[in-house]
């Protein structure tokens, strides 16, 4: 039997096949307070105070045991593609492509524990709509405000340590001396990382490094994490309450907000304040996957 369920203007055929337990994510509870939110970028600008309600955050990225549950649950149909890397060649330059391959693909999902990667952007918000029904809470992907207050910390460095990228592996699995060896090897591509090594080629199993100071693990590097926010190029008439910001949405191509950076991704690019997007339909093993919020739901 399958039924409708309806989410933030889409619609998803969910069929109901099983009543086993299911597996939440462990949260974390982010208290309420205010923050100055954007860097010195210029998509980072100008800096704003913005106040945040206390809500609640996944202590880990969604893995690919949480989700696999999901599509079990629901016979959900991912894209059978997704971006990845591919060989540099004199004909092809670029190193990656759209290529076969889904979230359950092993070289993309090398263990259960593993971030989910190749899923996107909609079927990140499919299966919070699927677990929110399934235990009666209301899980959803966090604001881009809301991720970057909890990736904070209460900090207003570079970084939730500090300001040294030399300390990064550490905390964090970055595009570093193991990763740039890696795809070298495995693409033919040359990159630069940080001078340091996090001990991780490509993704890593999620918890590995050391957490900021409200107990978040990976929230730099590992995989980018998807939020409810469009794309705009500053912060100019930006909401200041911690809400999503989801409309005078850049025109053209539409694209959402990503956060945290990704195992492939430089210093620059794994800063709290640091902007990226990506593709609402565009699923990727290039370092795009999500965490959930948990909406604390007043009695």
């Amino acid at each position: 039997m399958k039924k409708i369920v309806y989410m933030m203007g889409l619609i998803f055929p969910f069929a109901s096949h099983s009543s086993q337990k299911v597996i939440e994510p462990d949260m974390v509870t982010i208290p309420s307070g205010e923050f100055m939110m954007g860097g010195v970028r210029s998509n980072e600008q100008p800096k704003h105070k913005v106040s945040i309600n206390s809500f609640k955050m996944s202590k880990y990225e969604t893995t690919v045991k949480e989700f696999r549950q999901f599509v079990q649950a629901t016979d959900y149909q991912a894209k059978p593609t997704c971006w990845v890397w591919n060989e540099v060649t004199e004909e092809h330059s670029w190193g990656i492509d759209a290529l076969k391959g889904d979230w359950k693909t092993p070289k993309y999902a090398p263990s259960d524990d593993h971030p989910v990667m190749c899923v996107s952007w909609e079927d990140a918000k499919a299966y919070a709509q699927w677990l929110s029904e399934k235990t009666n809470k209301v899980y959803r992907l966090p604001s881009e405000a809301e991720w970057e207050y909890a990736a904070r910390a209460g900090t207003t460095s570079d970084y939730y340590f500090g300001n040294d990228a030399n300390k990064l592996c550490e905390y964090a699995n970055i595009l570093d001396i193991s990763g740039v060896a890696a795809l070298k090897r495995d693409y033919n591509l040359n990159k630069t990382g940080v001078a340091c090594n996090d001990g991780t080629e490509y993704t890593s199993a999620v918890g590995k490094y050391k957490p900021n100071a409200y107990g978040l693990y990976d929230m730099i590097g590992n995989v980018g994490e998807y939020t409810l926010d469009c794309e705009h190029n500053d912060y100019i008439g930006a909401p200041t309450d911690g809400s999503a910001w989801t409309d005078g949405c850049n025109k053209g191509r539409p694209m959402i907000i990503r956060r945290g950076g990704a195992y492939g991704a430089k210093a620059i690019h794994v800063r709290s304040a640091n902007r990226a997007h990506a593709g609402i339909t565009n699923p990727s093993s290039l370092g795009e996957g999500f965490r959930l919020v948990e909406v604390i739901v007043s009695n």
